[in-house]
């Protein structure tokens, strides 16, 4: 069964949240008021909501040598849109954080890069080296 995951986050300016995820992911806006935005981010309706600041003082986690941030969300893509989204943002000159391969010539290898939207969310880009791979230890 293919479905698709809805969430809602807080954010500062229903503007910049809408331009960073159009103008520099790619996703595009669904419904929309001025208070909030519904964002197609690969098929999963993510709807941030105009509010004040959030605090995400929650620590890191070490992963394969590497510092993750705990509070994070994404999406899995495949290798080659995998490779034009990060190529896509680098042209940017947008910060992206910890490319890297995670679990190599394990079960589960993945690709797998962050970078930071408007509102301080890290947003992660992941691709399996084998797709049926993703939920196997």
């Amino acid at each position: 069964m293919e479905t698709s995951f809805h969430m809602s986050l807080p954010c500062l300016s229903v503007k910049d949240t809408q331009d960073f995820y159009i103008n520099n992911i790619g996703a595009s806006a669904g419904r929309t008021s001025e208070n909030w935005v519904d964002i197609n981010l690969f098929g999963h309706q993510i709807t941030f909501i105009k509010a004040e600041k959030f605090n995400f003082n929650n620590p890191n986690y070490v992963f394969e040598g590497k510092i993750l941030p705990s509070f994070h969300f994404g999406v899995i893509v495949d290798v080659d849109n995998w490779k034009k989204i990060y190529t896509k943002l680098t042209k940017q000159a947008l910060e992206v954080v910890t490319k890297t391969t995670f679990l190599k010539e394990k079960t589960g290898e993945h690709f797998s890069f962050f970078i930071k939207d408007p509102n301080d969310y890290m947003l992660e880009f992941k691709s399996f080296k084998e797709p049926k791979d993703m939920f196997l230890a």
